[in-house]
């Protein structure tokens, strides 16, 4: 058994307040207890859209900024986010008062997954897509779900969602929990079903290299209960080292031969994508969606899968995936102006990169595809990508690149440098720019676009509005 004990959490409760209450996972929690007729609070320092919207929306008060006297109350339970270290101020009063708190993983346990079967999504990539398209399956085929996942789901405007249902799709992340408690989230529940889309080196700020990654996907997938199924893409060497002797049932998917699920012929045609599915070698249905590239296609095949282990109807599988409408800030269009298409992207990683551009490539063969990447994360800050990212931008025609944001609290000999990038890529005979803040970037955007062009703008964070700011531009 995973560690689900919830020693912090009193049987009685009815007030909560949640500390870092703005990133997604939190703030999923937090609009989750506020459904189940909870006293919802919490404070963060950065608030903005769409979390802080989404909040408000649900009447959630939100305190702007650490301070001790927002927690003075006396909540009956204090949910610790992972950004939340133990000199926070709140933390530090939390403790001073003898609350009772937890981690984001136990509250989900206790409030979110008693009597549910989880269904986990893990894996360096595609998490959030993948975790997405299942939750959307089971609904359309009637299962009732609940859900929790990193990405606001256009279908259901919701990252959430509490259901009457057997199964409850969880997206299952690598990053530590809290300042408490350092293992990985992912190990913190207990799965019925669980997919491994791969396994590569990032969040370079709690991984030292690729072997303490595998390490802890390696203690996930050891843990897999012997009547469970672990579903995991075959074409990625890593993971499936990871899974060769393990006591669960294991499939895999992807392209290669040795795959009980495989993707057959795939045809583009704007803005459709058709593909076709077999089992064991045998056709098993061709389906339709305007998901763009094939990291997308694998995250489908991956999540048909797993639907048909759970008896769903083909037809309903197919009516799933042709009428799945996408999450915000993955392969989003924020909008058209003059024939200009923006896009927001949350790719950030080398390989995120790489495939999102590819990806999007084939439906815009018009103009094109302008690449606007931030380097943001704690890992792209480093220098850790440094000799990788020139390979990922090849399906870009023109690339600009932004200097890393708070880049001060990298030490100096490991900050990654974006005029390296710049001249790299160069050298590759690439067409790229750099520029060291937003501003330049879209004055030199405006001039310089023409229509049928695709600005496809890559980063994990806001920005600083790039995307509203260029459209009033455009």
């Amino acid at each position: 058994m995973r560690n689900l004990k919830n020693n912090h959490i009193p049987n009685h409760v009815e007030k909560i307040y949640l500390i870092s209450i703005c990133g997604t996972g939190m703030g999923a929690l937090a609009c989750m207890l506020k459904d189940l007729g909870f006293q919802v609070s919490g404070s963060d320092q950065k608030i903005y859209p769409p979390m802080s919207t989404f909040l408000a929306e649900k009447g959630i008060p939100i305190h702007s900024g650490f301070n001790k006297k927002h927690i003075s109350y006396g909540p009956d339970l204090v949910i610790v986010g992972n950004a939340v270290t133990k000199d926070n101020p709140e933390v530090l009063q939390m403790r001073k008062m003898g609350l009772c708190y937890c981690s984001m993983p136990q509250a989900v346990n206790r409030f979110m997954l008693s009597g549910k079967k989880p269904i986990l999504v893990t894996g360096t990539h595609g998490k959030t897509t993948t975790s997405s398209i299942l939750a959307w399956i089971l609904y359309g085929a009637g299962m009732e779900p609940s859900f929790m996942i990193g990405g606001m789901l256009q279908n259901f405007i919701s990252n959430y969602r509490i259901g009457n249902g057997d199964y409850a799709v969880i997206e299952g992340d690598e990053y530590d929990t809290a300042f408490f408690d350092k293992q990985p989230k992912f190990l913190h529940y207990d799965p019925h079903l669980a997919i491994l889309s791969g396994v590569e080196f990032d969040h370079a700020d709690i991984f030292n290299d690729i072997e303490q990654v595998k390490q802890a996907f390696g203690r996930f997938v050891l843990d897999m209960p012997s009547k469970g199924l672990l579903l995991v893409h075959g074409g990625d060497e890593n993971a499936s080292k990871l899974t060769e002797y393990l006591n669960c049932r294991v499939e895999k998917y992807g392209f290669t031969g040795n795959a009980m699920w495989r993707l057959g012929e795939v045809a583009i045609d704007p803005p459709w994508t058709r593909f076709e599915v077999t089992k064991y070698g045998k056709p098993f249905g061709i389906f339709k969606s305007r998901l763009m590239g094939e990291h997308n296609l694998l995250n489908a095949l991956a999540c048909i899968a797993i639907a048909d282990h759970l008896m769903v109807p083909r037809k309903s599988m197919a009516d799933a995936l042709e009428t799945f409408q996408g999450i915000k800030r993955r392969q989003e269009v924020r909008g058209q102006k003059g024939g200009i298409t923006v896009m927001d992207d949350f790719a950030h990683h080398p390989t995120a990169v790489r495939e999102t551009l590819q990806g999007v490539k084939p439906f815009y063969p018009k103009g094109r595809v302008i690449a606007v990447f931030e380097p943001r994360t704690n890992s792209s800050r480093r220098d850790v990508f440094q000799h990788i990212y020139p390979l990922s931008f090849d399906a870009a025609d023109l690339i600009c690149i932004r200097k890393p944001p708070l880049l001060e609290k990298i030490p100096l000999e490991k900050r990654f440098s974006s005029p390296k990038l710049v001249k790299d890529l160069k050298q590759r005979g690439k067409n790229a720019c750099f520029f060291p803040d937003t501003d330049r970037i879209i004055d030199f955007l405006v001039k310089e676009v023409k229509s049928g062009d695709l600005i496809l703008i890559m980063s994990n964070g806001s920005f600083d509005h790039i995307h509203d700011r260029l459209l009033k531009r455009l």
